[in-house]
């Protein structure tokens, strides 16, 4: 009680009210510092999500470059099958071979109908770059033009052979598939990828040997061939 009879309330000292101040000022920092915690882990989830980081969007001026599984160094596509390819043509159709050289191209008609499953192979070797930078290992004047082995040397091929499909006659700049001899292939089947050109008529050949088209252009880039020059590439036109 006051000196008159008054209630009077209690002082709190200077010394409380600032503890108080500072306990408040306290509480205040901790709730700030909680509110960024929470912001800062909304924008992590929303950047993120579950799973992770967003991934970079693709970039439409830089589309995936296709690669391919033929080796450059042409030895090391000796032996690098096992099989021969499923069908790759349709027989009612016409395929157009381009073989490009040094010397200029040569065009050749395939006889699917004749030839399927070897015209199918070469189509096949053709499109996947087989060809590509081989050459042409063997070279008879007045009979044929060699090539398609990968190692060079008239042993080598993709590790199979092919059927044989003996119909067609060796005239002048038919194309047809070498093969080992009769003694140890009695089947006649075909090389798996070595051919050859006659550079002239060669009757004797006919009905020993799968041919598989025609030269229809560049017969004198035929004749001009010479030992070791070099397939750039084969390229495989389809018509009708």
């Amino acid at each position: 009680m006051g000196k008159n009879g008054k209630r009077v309330g209690r002082v709190t000292s200077p010394r409380s009210m600032n503890q108080q101040k500072k306990v408040n000022q306290m509480w205040w920092w901790i709730g700030g510092a909680g509110a960024l915690i929470l912001v800062a882990a909304a924008v992590i989830w929303f950047a993120g999500g579950p799973r992770g980081a967003i991934p970079a969007a693709p970039n439409p001026s830089a589309p995936e470059e296709e690669t391919s599984s033929m080796p450059e160094n042409p030895a090391e596509r000796n032996g690098i099958y096992n099989a021969p390819p499923e069908m790759e043509i349709d027989p009612a159709k016409t395929y157009v071979g381009t073989i490009a050289t040094e010397k200029g191209d040569i065009v050749v008609e395939l006889d699917a109908g004749a030839a399927p499953e070897t015209v199918s192979n070469f189509v096949f070797l053709a499109r996947g770059g087989f060809y590509d930078n081989l050459t042409f290992h063997r070279v008879v004047p007045e009979f044929v033009i060699q090539g398609g082995d990968p190692l060079g040397t008239g042993t080598g091929g993709p590790g199979y052979t092919v059927p044989a499909e003996i119909e067609l006659e060796h005239v002048k700049g038919a194309i047809a598939m070498a093969r080992r001899s009769d003694d140890v292939n009695p089947e006649r089947a075909s090389s798996g990828s070595q051919f050859y050109i006659a550079l002239e008529a060669l009757p004797d050949l006919d009905g020993a040997y799968t041919v598989f088209g025609q030269v229809v252009e560049g017969m004198d880039v035929v004749e001009s061939i010479a030992q070791g020059d070099v397939i750039d590439s084969v390229t495989i036109a389809e018509e009708g």
